[in-house]
């Protein structure tokens, strides 16, 4: 195993992350991450920055990118690592997959407006600029403006499935995104699979699909994961022959338990997902 700190799952300004993709990569330099994957959602636009400053302190940059796919009325999240992000067909796909976000944010905000709560859309499509509008940019919301407590609280009250500011989403399919990923010379990673309330039989009934599109890996080891959590999830990817991925899932500073780095190690005998790049 190598002495290296790899963290394979970020996010930044670019989607929902609050640091914009120089300071992220500053603050894993700082955290004695060795080797980083910037893996914004749907999208590579902090990519040329995260490079950037990658190369000024001293750290490798592995591009990536998180796609939202969907699997039997489910939402699985795909990691794209080592991408080329200026890959055509990997591009054609993010452009829909930004289409899809667009139209659900309206949604959403229609639906919190219906609840008394307005003004939602043109306030995070002003902070956003040209980014992506996620979920989690409504659960700030919801906080800033005094309607929940804590983010949490904010998909629990009104963001979750059944919730009033639930909106279904058709994401592309759980293969098709695992193509983009290939097409672009990248490996593709089931992230945080533990995350889905899926049953063991869907989880294993996904992880078979994803394989059989070509998907390479799973995280094994994720910011927020138990001893448990890690042996769950190792076992997945014994049952089906994948690598082992690891990342934070960083989205912001001051959580304690999800910091860029701060890492279980991997389950001895596991094969890392970065002996593929």
């Amino acid at each position: 195993m190598s002495d290296l700190i790899y963290d394979l799952h970020c996010h930044s300004t670019a989607s929902d992350g609050a640091l914009p993709p120089a300071e992220l990569v500053n603050r894993a330099k700082q955290q004695g991450v060795g080797v980083l994957a910037l893996t914004d959602h749907d999208t590579v636009a902090g990519l040329a920055e995260a490079r950037q400053a990658a190369q000024e302190c001293g750290i490798r940059l592995v591009p990536g990118i998180e796609l939202s796919a969907g699997f039997d009325n489910h939402c699985l999240h795909i990691v794209g690592l080592n991408i080329d992000p200026a890959n055509g067909r990997l591009l054609e796909g993010i452009a829909r997959q930004q289409v899809t976000r667009e139209e659900r944010a309206q949604k959403i905000a229609q639906k919190l407006v219906k609840k008394g709560i307005p003004d939602a859309y043109p306030d995070l499509r002003a902070a956003a600029g040209n980014g992506e509008i996620t979920r989690l940019h409504f659960a700030d919301f919801l906080v800033k403006h005094g309607y929940v407590e804590t983010q949490q609280d904010a998909f629990d009250r009104y963001l979750s499935k059944g919730k009033p500011g639930y909106v279904p989403t058709a994401w592309t399919a759980l293969a098709e995104c695992v193509d983009w990923i290939r097409q672009a010379g990248g490996v593709a990673v089931l992230a945080h699979p533990l995350r889905y309330k899926l049953s063991t039989k869907w989880l294993n009934k996904a992880l078979a699909q994803f394989v059989a599109a070509g998907g390479q890996g799973i995280e094994v080891v994720t910011g927020r994961a138990s001893i448990d959590d890690i042996r769950l999830s190792y076992g997945l990817a014994l049952k089906h022959g994948l690598y082992a991925s690891q990342g934070s899932d960083f989205h912001a500073p001051g959580n304690q338990y999800v910091e860029l780095g701060r890492l279980a190690a991997l389950p001895a005998g596991a094969e890392p997902v970065w002996n593929l790049f």
